[in-house]
């Protein structure tokens, strides 16, 4: 979803397709090869700094149907005991009804991807996984937790965010329970006569939903989202640029299999009784990090002046010396600026440090920021 990754290009017969593509194309959708799916950049009519600032403002959908959806069960155990082997969230903790973001590792405490799980009951958690991810997720959790647990793979579901502050006004006339729910929540309820979970989160660092429902009811069930004026669909451009506002992490850029939670300055994702049992994967190097530090660290960052600085543009001290680079940036529609994050040597990810970004060559100064870049805007109340 950043700059690098979105490029308009020809269509490959083999770019997959979700239920939506004939509706994007209707909606004047440039479609763009995404993770192996053809999916929509942005939108006639507004483009990708109209349709951010309009989420913000108002509602936004988001067609996140190439996103991997699955169910993890098991009729004797709980399969959140088998999956905190692989992850360092609490999933253990979670009561029916309750979602948490994780990070899938590797034995080296790397991240193989970053996740949410969802209690559904006590034998059932719904996962979600990133698209590009999906396949190599669903192999490692079967090879690794497949004798206790049996992975169902949702590919016949779509998936929709809705996202922004009149997102709740308008998702709640068709599920007024939504309303009573709460940053994190997740119910699971009926749209014709279909299960359909629903999520009270999103990328956006907005209030917002996710909705899970069977591909064949998508199109229409978003005809009628699109039917109230506050809704509009919202492409992968603007998608980026919200997620990277909201300082949350892009796979393939931000996080990797030779990154730890702790050099991703992720640490909170590792639950308080984890920290203390240290037996999930990698536990070892990661626990040593958590005590010792890390070497380097993801940052946020803000580019003085006003030109982007985009992933791959490296990080230099005054004397010119490599000490870091930028993994995601872009303009910044919310915050009139350019902003970025990436990773750096610890000794320089402090505030007022004197950081430079090679530009074409020249060093820039770039300010270390604290994240995110604008509040989210989550209902916890």
């Amino acid at each position: 979803m950043s700059a690098t990754v979105i490029k308009p290009a020809s269509q490959p017969d083999t770019l997959l397709r979700t239920p939506l593509f004939d509706l994007h194309v209707a909606q004047g959708g440039k479609m763009v090869p995404f993770a192996g799916y053809s999916m929509p950049v942005q939108y006639d009519g507004l483009g990708v700094l109209k349709e951010h600032l309009y989420t913000r403002s108002a509602a936004g959908l988001f067609d996140v149907s190439h996103m991997g959806q699955a169910l993890l069960y098991s009729p004797t155990i709980d399969p959140a005991a088998a999956l905190e082997q692989l992850v360092p969230g609490d999933i253990i903790g979670l009561q029916d009804g309750q979602q948490r973001y994780t990070l899938l590792l590797n034995d080296n405490g790397g991240i193989i991807d970053d996740m949410m799980v969802a209690r559904l009951n006590d034998h059932t958690l719904f996962l979600v996984v990133n698209a590009a991810c999906k396949e190599k997720d669903f192999a490692h959790l079967r090879a690794k937790i497949g004798n206790v647990t049996s992975l169902t793979v949702l590919d016949t579901r779509a998936l929709l965010a809705l996202q922004g502050p009149l997102a709740e006004k308008a998702l709640s006339p068709l599920f007024p329970e939504i309303t009573k729910m709460r940053f994190m929540d997740v119910i699971t309820t009926k749209y014709e006569g279909h299960d359909v979970y629903i999520s009270r989160s999103g990328y956006t660092g907005e209030d917002g939903f996710e909705i899970s429902l069977p591909q064949d009811l998508a199109a229409a069930f978003t005809q009628k989202l699109l039917g109230n004026p506050d809704v509009k669909l919202i492409g992968l451009g603007a998608r980026d640029s919200l997620r990277l506002e909201a300082g949350l992490c892009l796979y393939g850029h931000d996080l990797d299999e030779n990154t730890t939670p702790v050099e991703a300055n992720l640490k909170w994702t590792i639950g308080k009784r984890r920290r203390e049992a240290a037996n999930f994967a990698g536990a070892e190097k990661i626990m040593a990090q958590m005590t010792a530090g890390a070497t380097r660290l993801r940052v946020g960052l803000k580019p003085e002046g006003r030109a982007p600085m985009r992933e791959g543009t490296p990080l230099v001290d005054s004397a010119g010396n490599n000490i870091g680079t930028i993994t995601s940036g872009g303009f910044g529609p919310s915050v009139d600026g350019p902003v970025a994050m990436g990773y750096i040597d610890a000794a320089f990810s402090k505030s007022g440090a004197p950081v430079f970004a090679l530009l074409r060559g020249e060093p820039r100064p770039v300010a270390i920021s604290a994240l995110p870049f604008t509040p989210h805007r989550y209902k916890k109340d």
